[in-house]
């Protein structure tokens, strides 16, 4: 009887190892099958605002002047090239993707990072620029509050927008380093200025949260 017993308890103890194995193998793949989709999504999402072929996610140009759009189309029929970050601004309805540099051919097809301000993924204050007459005439419209997304294929940032300014184009000190991580954004000004613009448009933002559930403590 007690041999009997000892059978059910090791075939039962093997059943629920097996189970119990079963399981975390699945688990496993799951895990393993989630972070490949999410990372395929993140490289899709990243690739969508600037793919030349994709209709539906053409931006929204209704604000834009006649010779950016200009700019856009033909930039956009260029080599494509990876961006870093995809930058957004639910508020203002602002999508867009960002590459490494501020030369012409990556301003006429998003925004740019500064060169010698922080790079995106370091801490410190990452300044970006666009044209006051594409992408960024949207800013226009920001308040202070106003939650900015950065994706980058690694995480996403959240920004809260504390400033903004308008000054003049020698006021280098809106780009110095900072021991917070920043965003700050930058475009000419006034928005619908005819020729040269002779100011710039600034915007602040502290970084809240990232994707690594990091959260820097503000005042919300």
């Amino acid at each position: 009887m007690l041999m009997w017993l000892e059978r059910i308890a090791w075939i039962v103890g093997l059943a629920l190892l097996a189970i119990y194995g079963s399981a975390r193998v699945s688990s496993e793949r799951a895990r393993l099958e989630g972070i490949a989709t999410l990372e395929e999504a993140r490289e899709a999402l990243i690739d969508e605002p600037f793919h030349a072929s994709a209709s539906p996610h053409t931006p929204d140009m209704s604000l834009w002047s006649a010779s950016r759009i200009d700019a856009w189309r033909r930039a956009s029929n260029t080599v494509r090239d990876r961006p870093q970050a995809v930058l957004s601004i639910a508020s203002v309805d602002l999508r867009v993707p960002v590459f490494e540099g501020t030369n012409h051919r990556n301003l006429d097809k998003g925004a740019g990072r500064i060169e010698g301000t922080a790079r995106i993924g370091e801490l410190g204050n990452i300044g970006l620029a666009a044209h006051r007459d594409g992408y960024f005439r949207a800013l226009k419209d920001v308040r202070i509050g106003d939650r900015v997304q950065l994706t980058t294929l690694r995480e996403v940032q959240t920004y809260r927008i504390v400033a903004t300014a308008v000054v003049d184009p020698t006021a280098v000190e809106v780009l110095a380093p900072t021991e917070k991580p920043m965003l700050t954004l930058v475009t000419c000004y006034p928005f619908y200025f005819v020729g040269s613009a002779p100011r710039r448009f600034i915007v602040h933002a502290e970084l809240i949260q990232n994707g690594r559930e990091r959260a820097y403590t503000v005042s919300l």
